[in-house]
């Protein structure tokens, strides 16, 4: 019996050393930026923007390139945690390269770029889209951790990933600005750390068009983390539309974007998403939405997709200052082939909207479905 109880002890004291090692190891590595920090730009353009100039402005949460159709998460309810293979991830970057040299807007907002991550089989995404021709690129880390244990039979592993913005026209300034709200200790040291990626493009007339590029948090229980991070941004496009600049705030909001949120949610009670929040009716009031809900850019992730069974949702969209004119907002229906997203892109002319008359172009019919 004493043999047996040394050796149970010794089990119990080297498991205890090992986790507390490696608690040790993600605490030691746990990535902590500051509140406001300068980002590199890459290959800055020369192209100047204009009042009364239209622009596009995709938006695109690309999954890491390893979320297609024929996964699921195990965060969602599925099981999985990275992507089928390393060749899978590199087919469906390179047809999400083709969309997007196809679409040729003049900015891209890409949420879920991995640098070199275990779940995407360490494909430098970064690299390959900040290639794009013509294009400046600035980077926002918004998930570094040197191990993430779960799930316990298949550990998403490494991960270093973040937002992308892509810019045709000449860029003044990059910042990253942490979002607010984080999980307790030691959650914290597996989760993101969110942010706002600011991309400041100079206007002749002095002015600056402001562009809030971000990707908000997703499995907060009950969206206490993410209203902080709305606060966080009514606060930031109140500003800077005080100070005459023209904003767009685009990304993945992670909640429903709807005309009628509540009769959605209403239609869809019976499989309505945990993680899936609905905004406050009045945030950010004298601003725009731009969003079509005509095409769900947004699927569940607790199976394969299936178009007759899986949840779908609108969570990808714009919300834009009253002194910018929405022309057109069109979802592309890409049937989730390679990403839970799919992508949506915005039509925008500057110095045509008004604040006593904002525009209301919400749920523009799609074109090419």
């Amino acid at each position: 019996m004493k043999a047996i109880l040394k050796v149970l002890v010794t089990i119990i004291l080297a498991l205890v050393l090992l986790v507390g090692g490696f608690v040790g190891f993600l605490a030691l590595t746990e990535y902590r930026p500051k509140p406001v920090m300068p980002v590199q730009l890459l290959n800055q353009q020369n192209k100047i923007l204009s009042p009364g100039e239209e622009l596009s402005i995709t938006s695109f949460n690309i999954g890491y390139a390893a979320l297609d159709r024929d996964t699921d998460f195990f965060m969602d309810g599925g099981t999985m945690s990275k992507g089928i293979s390393r060749e899978r991830v590199e087919e469906n970057l390179s047809k999400i390269m083709g969309f997007l040299t196809g679409q040729d807007s003049d900015i891209y907002l890409i949420q879920e770029v991995d640098e070199r991550s275990t779940r995407s089989y360490l494909v430098n995404q970064r690299e390959h889209i900040s290639s794009l021709d013509g294009y400046s690129s600035s980077f926002g880390v918004n998930y570094q951790v040197g191990w993430v244990p779960l799930p316990l039979t298949e550990p998403m592993g490494k991960v270093l990933s973040g937002i992308l913005t892509l810019s045709k026209f000449e860029v003044n300034e990059t910042s990253r600005h942490s979002l607010p709200g984080e999980y307790s200790w030691p959650t914290r040291l597996a989760q993101l750390d969110r942010c706002l990626l600011e991309t400041r493009i100079p206007l002749t007339d002095g002015k600056e068009l402001v562009i809030g590029h971000i990707h908000l948090s997703a499995f907060d229980e009950g969206g206490f983390i993410r209203n902080q991070q709305l606060a966080f941004l009514e606060q930031y496009g109140r500003e800077e539309y005080s100070k005459g600049n023209y904003v767009v705030i685009g990304g993945d909001w992670n909640h429903l974007l709807s005309t009628n949120p509540e009769e959605f949610r209403a239609r869809h009670s019976a499989n309505w998403p945990f993680w899936l929040q609905i905004l406050p009716a009045n945030f950010l009031e004298e601003f725009q939405w731009a969003f079509d809900e005509n095409i769900p850019s947004n699927r569940t992730m607790e199976a394969p997709y299936n178009p007759r069974t899986t949840f779908v949702s609108t969570i990808d969209g714009f919300l834009v200052s009253p002194n910018i004119e929405v022309v057109e907002v069109r979802g592309h229906n890409l049937s989730f082939e390679f990403s839970d997203h799919n992508p949506v892109t915005v039509r925008l002319k500057l110095g045509q909207g008004s604040e006593e008359e904002p525009q209301d172009l919400v749920g523009v019919e799609d074109t090419d479905k």
